[in-house]
């Protein structure tokens, strides 16, 4: 019998493909670009982890580190970190039948958790959970 139970965590973002598959799987993405030695990106860390705990299984939750995937952070333009975007597949490409990617929100620096997670719920993280 297990004493502590294994909390969900952010993926940690590896390529541009990663992206797409992991963008593909219907649910919403949040994508957390970092830095080290970032102290807003330090702030927002734990704020990222309880929303991969409390959205597991509803959304995905990306963490970026720009040093790593630095292709994914020129193809978002993102300029500065923290930055975040939601990413989804496109309704009206949905109601084709083909899976299109799209960027539906984006934000940077301290960003409050509530807003997070209400952009998460409004691009489509199933609300029971």
């Amino acid at each position: 019998m297990a004493l502590f139970k294994r909390r969900p965590k952010p993926v940690h973002l590896e390529s541009l493909d990663h992206l797409d598959d992991l963008a593909r799987s219907g649910k919403p993405v949040l994508v957390d670009f970092f830095q080290f030695g970032c102290s807003p990106c330090q702030v927002m860390d734990g704020i990222v982890n309880e929303l991969a705990e409390e959205f597991d299984g509803r959304a995905v939750v990306v963490k970026a580190n720009v040093a790593k995937v630095p292709d994914v952070a020129a193809k978002f333009k993102v300029r500065s970190t923290p930055t975040f975007i939601i990413l989804g597949i496109s309704e009206r490409a949905k109601a084709n039948g083909r899976d299109v990617v799209t960027l539906r929100w984006r934000a940077s620096g301290l960003v409050k958790k509530d807003v997070l997670a209400g952009q998460l719920l409004r691009t489509g993280a199933d609300t029971s959970g």
